[in-house]
């Protein structure tokens, strides 16, 4: 099962990777967004799949990521390379010095806390001349889909390799022991505060680098599209769709529902939402650990997986 797993990951490397030479101008441009929505649901998958903390604040990071690559380069006249490691450096001491007292509160009342992140931050954006205000800020354009894939592709390989060495490593194991039991892995010896902090960060790091990526690609920046709570919603069910706690399961999640959102809305745009929610609902009930879990059960299991799943949720 292992070496299957393994031989799955390159498999689907190999055909992403090379996709800008084979596909066309359209297939290029939703294989970055879908690329970059995967890295955001890999990056909630470290704070919320593997430490049980369910982050509604990642927009926060994704749109700190983003501003710092505008500010850098519209305000400052700086390279693009500059600006995304701003714009890291930005979000990851958002992210420490937020998560110090946010990650104290536990369940819905985290949930919450990070809920408003989004919507105090757009507000305060939109008073700063430095980052345009509610006008945003143009960046220089760069008409080179390929090089905006490649970028994605690689930060996705990175953020899933950065998910692989968590899942094996003392840290992860922290980690994961904080989701079961918090007390008790206080009471093992686990620093619960620092290996939050630091899940945290590092959630916010990768997500920064998203936006400041995604900024970039399509030149435009407002507080509204940067800070967009809807987004976080997206990284969460894709994380959770695919298979939370899991290595590749977010990325699956991430291609799977962004090209059943593309296909739906080109298809029948008037109810694309609504089919989408449905797919989404049958998802949650038919195979509740997601992806990942049901393509490791239902070779043994069969179809008595899904009823299993149907009889565990019934009304």
């Amino acid at each position: 099962m292992k070496h299957w797993r393994i031989a799955l990951g390159v498999a689907l490397f190999a055909a992403l990777a090379a996709l800008p030479w084979y596909g066309s101008d359209v297939m290029i441009q939703f294989g970055i967004s879908a690329l970059l929505l995967a890295v955001l649901a890999q990056g909630w998958n470290i704070i919320g799949g593997y430490t049980g903390y369910p982050s509604f604040g990642n927009s926060v990071f994704y749109g700190l990521g983003a501003y710092g690559v505008a500010i850098a380069m519209v305000q400052w006249h700086l390279p693009f390379g500059v600006g995304l490691a701003f714009g890291a450096l930005l979000a990851v001491a958002f992210a420490v010095l937020l998560g110090i007292p946010v990650l104290r509160l536990k369940g819905h009342y985290f949930a919450i806390a990070t809920l408003a992140l989004s919507q105090v931050m757009t507000a305060i954006v939109s008073n700063i001349p430095l980052a345009g205000q509610n006008i945003g800020l143009v960046l220089p354009p760069l008409n080179d889909d390929r090089l905006f894939y490649l970028l994605a592709l690689a930060l996705l390989t990175v953020a899933t390799a950065s998910i692989f060495w968590l899942a094996r490593s003392r840290f992860g194991f922290g980690l994961i022991a904080i989701r079961e039991d918090e007390e008790g892995a206080a009471v093992m010896g686990v620093n619960t505060t620092l290996y939050k902090v630091l899940a945290f960060a590092l959630s916010g790091f990768f997500s920064a680098l998203a936006g400041g990526i995604h900024a970039y690609w399509i030149t435009f920046l407002d507080p509204a599209s940067a800070f967009d709570i809807g987004l976080n919603v997206k990284m969460i069910i894709m994380a959770v769709f695919g298979g939370a706690g899991t290595v590749l399961g977010p990325v699956f999640g991430a291609l799977s529902l962004a090209a059943v959102s593309e296909l739906l809305a080109s298809e029948v745009t008037s109810i694309a939402g609504l089919f989408f929610g449905i797919v989404i609902v049958a998802a949650v009930v038919l195979m509740p650990r997601g992806l990942a879990d049901m393509l490791r059960r239902i070779r043994s299991a069969g179809w008595h997986y899904f009823a299993e799943n149907i009889r565990a949720n019934r009304i």
